[in-house]
């Protein structure tokens, strides 16, 4: 909406007045000043008109002037800054959106004593109400200020804190110490402003350990030490609430990564379901969010209208307390149009007699129906799995077998490597499955041309790859592993798209603690979850 401009007699009136008026639309933008602009800044006019009126306003003053505060530093064509008084008026619509705002300017070098001694009342009693600590402090000195809610928060007196230049150190928790003195340390040294956060526990009076979240900014300017400003928040109840959150969530997904399968809870009384993240994968709908408001017509859409009844009747049958679980493979309408055989299982709770909520898993049968993976033409799940059982075969009899030719070590040892892809959900989400599925392919190349002709590449689901490294002992499968490591991590063309994506590569080596081809995948798999939650590359499972 365009800000009107003053009529004529007004604009003559303006001209002639020694104060600034100015006006801005709502974005600060400056679409109106008068000639005592350019007499108190000296910044020309036509210069200054279209500009934001935030660009000649002192940085640190910045977020002051956006909240209300009528006195700032402005920056004058001298290249100082001066105190300034600006009590802007706001015009707004029907809905209370700010339309533009109009005020006059003042210096107030001459008259700053009464105006800020009103302002900082103003500010001091605007603390008053913040849920949380202002504070000031420089190095040496300790907190310059510091607002009384320290005594409701913490229990500790402002005369008590400021007393002692250490205090604030002295009272962090011993575990997060360490951490916040290398914040705090930055930040005394620091060559320019910025602004930071922190989060660590506190020690309060009455000895209770309290969740602070500091949001701060360090203030650098010529000729002065450093200082920095900040807002401590008590973020017990969140942090504790954030924890357990973040246990629940490691178990759910330590638990369902061990499986494999998707995992699905669903509320027969809402209606709504929650399926976990491989769940979606299986059936190729990573982007569509884990709850679905209508449950039910969310699976429907999913089966194959061949295989509709029959899974509608072992639900039923379920439901109706004719079986204990339910247990039945349909084939999955998936995005790529590719038949996709699945298992959906599960177990019902009732509450007097009633279904009240379900539970259960999805796992992926379309290997069973090949060896061999249809997009990257790798060897599948099974044989895999008939590879690895013979090498385990061929391990477990080297101890009764002598050849004088060649050193049983070297020939009957063997590593099994898991690789999951960093980032794949995140290329399929943004670039699309088409994207996602010829980076598979191009992922299946190089893993070939990583290894040995006698080594075994397969695709076990999704972005999972194993890899069985035949006549390798732990330093030479730890060296191959990097390698492939390496080539994985060289960025990938795909069409018009540069797409980066590495690997997270767990290693387990053939050993007397593990018998069947289950225990070295669980291993293999292990030793990968926690290279990818440590960020490591390759981990080597230790057994």
């Amino acid at each position: 909406m365009a800000v009107p401009s003053p009529s004529t007699s007004h604009e003559q009136l303006l001209q002639l007045l020694p104060e600034v008026v100015l006006q801005t639309d709502a974005a600060w933008i400056i679409t109106y000043l008068n000639p005592a602009w350019q007499k108190l800044t000296s910044h020309p006019l036509n210069e200054t008109l279209g500009r934001s009126l935030l660009d000649f306003v002192h940085p640190d003053d910045k977020g002051t002037v956006r909240s209300g505060m009528p006195v700032f530093r402005l920056h004058f064509a001298n290249a100082d800054y001066r105190w300034v008084r600006l009590q802007l008026q706001s015009e707004t619509d029907a809905e209370e959106r700010v339309l533009s705002r109009q005020g006059t300017l003042i210096e107030i070098t001459d008259v700053t004593e009464n105006v800020l001694v009103e302002v900082r009342q103003r500010f001091l009693r605007l603390l008053e109400t913040i849920d949380g600590v202002v504070w000031e402090a420089e190095r040496g000195v300790g907190n310059t200020f510091l607002s009384t809610q320290v005594e409701r928060l913490f229990g500790y007196t402002v005369e008590e804190w400021r007393s002692d230049p250490g205090f604030w150190r002295a009272h962090v928790h011993p575990d997060d110490i360490a951490a916040a003195l290398v914040i705090d340390e930055a930040a005394y040294n620091a060559t320019h402003s910025y602004a930071y956060e922190m989060s660590y526990r506190l020690m309060a009076k009455s000895g209770k350990v309290i969740w602070v979240r500091d949001l701060c900014r360090v203030i650098v300017e010529e000729g002065r030490p450093n200082r920095m400003i900040g807002l401590m928040i008590d973020v017990s109840e969140q942090k504790h609430t954030e924890l357990e959150l973040v246990k629940s969530d490691n178990r759910y997904a330590l638990a369902t990564r061990g499986s494999n399968d998707g995992i699905w809870d669903w509320n027969l009384q809402t209606d709504v379901l929650h399926v976990s993240q491989r769940f979606q994968e299986i059936v190729g709908l990573s982007g569509y969010g884990d709850l679905h408001d209508g449950g039910w017509h969310f699976l429907q859409q999913l089966i194959d209208t061949d295989d509709l009844e029959r899974v509608q009747a072992a639900y039923r049958e379920h439901l109706e307390g004719k079986r204990p679980n339910f247990s039945v493979d349909f084939r999955a309408r998936h995005p790529s149009r590719r038949v996709m055989w699945v298992n959906w299982r599960g177990v019902a709770h009732f509450e007097q007699g009633v279904a009240v909520r379900m539970a259960g898993s999805l796992s992926d049968l379309a290997e069973r129906s090949s060896s061999y993976d249809s997009l990257t033409n790798l060897p599948g799940r099974p044989l895999f799995r008939d590879r690895l059982e013979h090498a385990i075969a061929l391990q477990k009899e080297s101890p009764t077998k002598y050849d004088p030719v060649r050193d049983q070590n070297e020939t009957t040892n063997f590593a099994v490597l898991l690789l999951d892809l960093d980032g794949f959900k995140a290329v399929n989400d943004t670039l699309g499955h088409h994207v996602g599925d010829a980076l598979l392919e191009q992922v299946a190349r190089r893993l070939e041309s990583s290894v040995r002709a006698t080594d075994l590449v397969a695709r076990m689901s999704g972005d999972e790859f194993n890899v069985l490294l035949e006549s390798a002992d732990q330093t030479r499968a730890m060296a191959r592993a990097k390698q492939i490591a390496d080539a994985l991590s060289i960025p990938y063309q795909i069409g018009a798209n540069t797409v980066t994506c590495r690997a997270s590569i767990g290693v387990v080596c053939s050993q007397a603690a593990l018998v069947t081809t289950d225990d070295y995948l669980r291993a293999a798999d292990t030793a990968m979850y926690h290279a990818k939650s440590n960020r490591l590359g390759v981990y080597v499972f230790a057994g």
